[in-house]
C-alpha cells in the first residue's frame, strides 16, 4: 500500500529539465514542512498537489517522501494564489504585480486572468497589452497542465510542451481519439510512448491506425538509425510484427489497404516491393524529377566555343588541365547537371577555382555551398569565394512549433546561374530534395564529392545513387598531381582506397605509426603524444592543431575512454577553473566541446554582428562558466555563444570525436586510434574517411593487424533505396 501526503508546493528546491526529476518542499495540514522527490512535470510553487508514494530515509537530507505518483490543482485560497502567481510562473507576474492582482480580485483572480483579463488593466502599472499578455500565458499554462496531467506518466514537459503547442485546448480529445497522432514526426513521441498510453486507454490493439504507426516506426527507425528510405516489404511486415506482436498475414492484409489509400508508397524493383512512408516517396521523386528539369533546362554552348573559354582560363592560372580536368570543366558547361568525384590529390579545388572563373567570365552568377559549416568553410578558404552551408543558403528558419521551413524553394528560387555543392557525399535525401526544387529554371548544377567516403548521416545515399543511376554525367578524377605525391597521407589514402595496406614505416614524412598491441595503452599514448612528444618536435602550438577521430564511443580507443583520459591530462582541474556536471560529463573552463545536435535558434556573436545558428560538428572552447548565472560562455573558432545549463545536453567533450562526426572537416594533424570494436566500423571506407581528414599530418596508434583488417574489409553498408530507379525512369 502507498502512502499519501497532501499539500501546497513552497519551494521547488531542484527541477532537472531532461526527466523532470524533481526536489519539492510542502507544507502540510499542520504547516510541516516536507522534503518530497520523484518525477514531477512542470513543477510550481503554490500548486496544491496530492502524492502517492512511501516515506524513505536519505543519509545526508534525512527524512524524505518518494513519491510514484501525484495530482496537482491550482490554489483556491488567497494565500495559495499569492504564492503561485508570485513564483513568476506566468510570464508578466511578479511579486508586487501579484499582490496588487491578488488584492483586488482575491478568490477570483484566476477566473479573471483567464476569461476578463481586460479588468486586470483597472490596476495601476498594468497596460491593457500586459494584461492580455498574462491572460494569454495563464492559458497556456493552464492548458499545458491538463495535457500534463493527462499525459504524465508517459511524457515529460518538453513533450507535452511541443504537443500542446499544436494541439492547443483539443490536445486531450485528439490524443484520446488517437494516441498514435504522436508518433507523427512533428511530435517527436517515440512509439513506445503512444503506445503504452493507448493500452492504459483500452485502445484496441488491431486498430488500423497503430498498425499504420507502427509501419512508420519501423521505417522511421531504418531511417535514422541504418540510412535505408524504404524497406522490402517482407521485411518490413516481419519487423513491425514483432513489435506490434500481431501476425504477418493480418499486417501484409493492412499493408496493402495502406498502399491503396496512399497512406503508405511503394516502388518495385526485380520483382521485389519496397515500401517507404509518404513524404520520403515525394523526397525521392523531387530528386529524381527536378534533377531531370535542370539537365534539361540549362542553356549549352558550342564547343568550340568552351574549348576557348579553357584555354583562356589556362593562361589565366598557368596551368596546363590533366584530360580529366579538362572534361569537367567542358562538362560544366555541356551540360546541366554533372557529377566530379575523385580522391584526395586528384585536383577537384583546381577545377572548382577554374570552374568560377569561366563562369565569372561568360556572365554566370555562382553560388557555393556544402552540407556544413566547416565544410563549407573548407570550400571558402581553397576557392577564395563565400561558401553557405546548404540551409543557409536555402533561407532555412524555424516557424513556432518548431518546424523547418526553406524561404528558398520551388516559388521563390535561388537567383544564381550556378550552383556548386562540395562534400556531397554528406547529402542526405531530405536536404537534397529541398536544394533541388529551390534551383531556380535555366540554372545548372554542379555536385561535387568523395564517392568512396561514408555516406551521409541522415537517410538516403544520394551521392552513389546518382553516379550508379548512370544518367548524370559523372566525370572521377584520378590522376594524382605531382605535389600531391610526395605526401605520405595522399599515397596511402589511395592505397587503403584500393585495398593495399598503407605504408607505415616512415619516420620522416606526413604518415606515422606508433604500435601499442595493448589496447590499454592507446588511451595514454595518444595523452603522450598531445601533451609531450609532438610539442617538443613540432613546438608547443601544435597542440591546438590536433583532433583525435576514432571508428567508434566504446572501447579502449573509443570517444568515451578517450575523452576522460584526454581531459584530465590535457585540462585538470584547477583551483581557478570553474566548472558545471551534466549528464555524467564534467565541463570545464578551457575544455574543447562539440555541438551534437543542430540547434537553429541559438545565438552567437562575431566581431560585434549577432547571428543564430550552431550546428552538429561544430567545436569550440568553453571560456567562462558561471555558476550564479547557470550558463557559459563558449567560443566557436571566431563566434562567441552562451549556453544555459538546460542546455548542456547538446554538448560533449571533443577531445576526440568519432569519424563519423568529422565527415566535412578538415584538421591539420589527427590522431586515429587502431584498436578492435565493432565489425561494421572496422571497414576500409571508415579508415579512409578518417585519413583524408587530414592536411599535414596523420598518426595511428595501436595494434599493426587491425590496419590489414579494416583495409581487406571493403564491406559497403548497404542502403535500401529507391533513388537510383527513379531516376532511371525518368531519364
Amino acid at each position: 500500500m502507498l502512502d499519501t501526503l497532501s499539500g501546497a508546493i513552497q519551494n521547488v528546491v531542484y527541477h532537472n529539465e531532461s526527466n523532470d526529476y524533481a526536489v519539492i518542499e510542502i507544507s502540510d495540514s499542520d504547516d510541516n514542512l516536507i522534503t518530497a522527490v520523484g518525477i514531477m512535470p512542470m513543477a510550481f510553487e503554490g500548486e496544491v498537489v496530492e502524492l502517492k508514494g512511501r516515506w524513505t530515509y536519505h543519509k545526508e537530507f534525512g527524512k524524505q517522501f518518494a513519491f510514484d505518483a501525484f495530482e496537482k490543482h491550482l490554489p483556491e485560497e488567497t494565500e495559495g494564489i499569492l504564492h503561485y502567481l508570485s513564483s513568476r510562473t506566468v510570464k508578466g507576474v511578479g511579486p508586487v504585480t501579484a499582490l496588487k492582482i491578488v488584492n483586488r480580485f482575491g478568490t477570483d483572480t484566476f477566473d479573471v486572468i483567464e476569461n476578463h483579463p481586460e479588468w486586470l488593466s483597472d490596476i495601476p502599472g498594468i497596460t491593457y497589452k500586459k494584461a492580455a499578455a498574462i491572460s494569454e500565458s495563464f492559458r497556456e499554462q493552464s492548458g499545458i497542465r491538463g495535457v500534463m496531467m493527462f499525459c504524465k506518466d508517459f511524457m515529460g514537459t518538453g513533450e507535452v510542451t511541443k504537443v500542446y503547442k499544436r494541439l492547443g485546448a483539443s490536445a486531450v480529445g485528439i490524443i484520446r481519439d488517437n494516441p498514435y497522432i504522436l508518433c507523427e514526426s512533428e511530435y517527436g513521441i517515440p512509439f513506445e510512448k503512444a503506445d503504452a498510453m493507448a493500452k492504459s486507454l483500452g485502445f484496441d490493439m488491431h486498430a488500423p491506425s497503430r498498425i499504420l504507426s507502427g509501419f512508420k516506426y519501423i521505417l522511421s527507425y531504418n531511417g535514422t538509425m541504418n540510412g535505408h528510405t524504404c524497406l522490402p516489404s517482407d521485411k518490413l511486415v516481419s519487423a513491425t510484427a514483432e513489435i506490434l506482436e500481431i501476425d504477418e498475414n493480418t499486417l501484409f492484409t493492412a499493408l496493402c489497404e495502406f498502399l491503396d489509400d496512399g497512406a503508405l508508397a511503394s516502388q518495385k524493383i526485380d520483382n521485389a516491393e519496397y515500401v517507404m512512408t509518404s513524404e520520403v516517396a515525394e523526397d525521392e521523386d523531387a530528386v529524381a524529377r527536378h534533377l531531370y528539369r535542370i539537365a534539361r533546362e540549362a542553356g549549352d554552348f558550342r564547343a568550340q566555343d568552351i574549348s576557348r573559354l579553357i584555354e583562356k582560363v589556362e593562361c589565366n592560372l598557368g596551368i596546363d588541365f590533366a584530360p580529366l580536368q579538362r572534361e569537367a570543366l567542358f562538362s560544366s558547361l555541356e551540360c546541366g547537371v554533372i557529377i566530379i568525384t575523385g580522391g584526395p590529390g586528384t585536383g577537384k579545388t583546381t577545377v572548382v577555382k577554374a570552374m568560377l572563373s569561366i563562369f565569372n567570365s561568360i556572365g554566370l552568377k555562382t553560388v557555393l555551398a556544402a552540407p556544413t559549416g566547416r565544410a563549407a568553410k573548407r570550400m571558402s578558404e581553397a576557392t577564395s569565394e563565400e561558401a553557405k552551408t546548404v540551409h543557409r543558403m536555402l533561407e532555412m528558419e524555424r516557424t513556432k512549433e518548431g518546424d523547418i521551413t526553406f524561404g528558398r524553394n520551388e516559388k521563390n528560387p535561388i537567383t544564381e546561374n550556378a550552383v556548386i555543392v562540395d562534400e556531397a557525399s554528406m547529402l542526405d535525401l531530405s536536404l537534397t530534395a529541398n536544394l533541388l526544387r529551390a534551383i531556380k529554371r535555366g540554372a545548372r548544377l554542379v555536385i561535387i564529392g568523395d564517392a568512396d567516403q561514408l555516406p551521409s548521416v541522415g537517410a538516403g545515399n544520394i551521392l552513389s545513387d546518382l553516379i550508379a543511376s548512370g544518367r548524370i554525367k559523372t566525370i572521377r578524377l584520378t590522376e594524382i598531381f605531382r605535389q600531391s605525391k610526395e605526401s605520405l597521407i595522399i599515397t596511402n589514402a589511395h592505397r587503403i582506397n584500393e585495398g593495399e595496406s598503407p605504408i607505415l614505416g616512415a619516420t620522416d614524412n606526413d604518415f606515422f605509426f606508433v604500435r601499442r598491441d595493448y589496447e590499454g595503452d592507446i588511451a595514454e599514448t595518444v595523452a603522450s603524444l598531445i601533451t609531450e612528444r609532438l610539442p617538443k618536435t613540432y613546438g608547443k602550438g601544435i597542440k591546438e592543431r590536433i583532433q583525435v577521430i576514432t571508428p567508434s564511443r566504446k572501447g579502449a580507443g573509443g570517444v568515451e575512454n578517450l575523452n576522460n583520459t584526454l581531459q584530465q591530462k590535457i585540462n585538470p582541474p584547477g583551483k581557478f577553473k570553474r566548472e558545471k556536471s551534466a549528464h555524467g560529463v564534467i565541463f570545464r573552463e578551457g575544455d574543447k566541446v562539440m555541438q551534437v545536435v543542430n540547434n537553429y535558434d541559438i545565438e552567437w556573436e562575431k566581431n560585434g554582428v549577432v547571428g543564430v545558428g550552431l550546428f552538429n560538428g561544430d567545436i569550440g572552447e568553453i571560456i567562462k562558466v558561471d555558476p550564479k548565472e547557470e550558463k557559459m560562455s563558449i567560443l566557436f573558432e571566431d563566434r562567441l555563444a552562451e549556453y544555459s545549463f538546460d542546455m548542456l545536453e547538446d554538448l560533449e567533450l571533443a577531445y576526440a570525436i568519432t569519424i563519423h562526426k568529422s565527415q566535412g572537416s578538415e584538421y591539420p594533424v589527427i590522431i586515429v586510434p587502431m584498436y578492435h570494436c565493432a565489425p561494421m566500423l572496422m571497414t576500409r571506407n571508415l579508415l579512409y574517411t578518417a585519413v583524408t581528414r587530414a592536411k599535414s599530418m596523420v598518426i595511428l596508434v595501436g595494434r599493426a593487424d587491425v590496419v590489414p583488417r579494416m583495409v581487406s574489409n571493403n564491406r559497403e553498408v548497404m542502403r535500401y533505396t529507391t533513388l537510383k530507379t527513379k531516376i532511371e525512369c525518368y531519364y
